[in-house]
């Protein structure tokens, strides 16, 4: 169970630097899935956005995301590459395209949004209330160092500091998002999803990152005697 777990780490955001590790563009690029990585999380909502502001219509914005999120996932297939997150993001697309059909309401198209927001929110404050923030347990699992570094007070600080920090992303996106959704401004809460979307999330991971960096060191190999 723990080796899954720190495979899961590693294959996270966060674990393509090693903790003490100095973070490059390409680590940043690969964390966000490289080039096609990015074009397949930002051009079904940059679509929605494009094709509601000019047809206003709620069928044809919510169905052409998701035949592009599924062409993603049949290339993936053709080309056998690792189509695991495509596909859940061709069910995310389905599940809020259909709620959005239901209702009629064009915003209800990013409530499935907020809901995830919410729940990685939730598990990260409840992480530190249970003093075992988050991020510490992730870096942790990507150094396979155990629960040692809760005894350093600096790895448990920027820890914490961490954590907070992808609490603000996560409450940034709620607090501009669900008032644009109350007041039923699906243009800029479009807009807002895409701009706190990837962009946000790459911020945030790379000052993950340099503060992780401050705590951990990389292991040198000397030359051999």
């Amino acid at each position: 169970m723990a080796e899954t777990f720190a495979a899961a780490a590693r294959r996270s955001g966060l674990g393509y630097v090693a903790p003490g590790e100095t973070p490059s563009s390409g680590a940043l690029l690969k964390a966000m899935g490289g080039v096609r990585g990015l074009v397949e999380s930002i051009l079904p909502g940059l679509s929605f956005l494009v094709v509601y502001t000019i047809t206003r219509e709620l069928l044809v914005s919510v169905l052409i995301p998701l035949v592009i999120a599924v062409l993603f996932v049949v290339v993936r297939v053709v080309t056998r590459t690792p189509f695991t997150s495509a596909i859940a993001g061709v069910l995310g697309l389905g599940l809020s395209a259909g709620l959005a059909l239901i209702t009629g309401r064009a915003e209800d198209n990013f409530v499935l949004g907020f809901f995830i927001n919410a729940i990685f929110l939730l598990a990260l404050v409840i992480s530190m209330i249970a003093r075992w923030p988050l991020i510490g347990v992730i870096a942790s699992l990507i150094t396979s160092e155990g629960t040692g570094w809760r005894a350093d007070r600096a790895k448990v600080r920027v820890a914490y500091l961490a954590t907070i920090l992808w609490c603000g992303l996560f409450s940034v996106r709620l607090g501009v998002e669900l008032p644009l959704y109350f007041s039923g401004n699906v243009d800029a809460l479009a807009a807002f999803k895409l701009i706190l979307g990837v962009p946000l999330y790459a911020g945030v991971l790379w000052v993950t990152w340099l503060m992780m960096r401050t705590v951990y060191r990389s292991k040198k190999v000397g030359p051999a005697a």
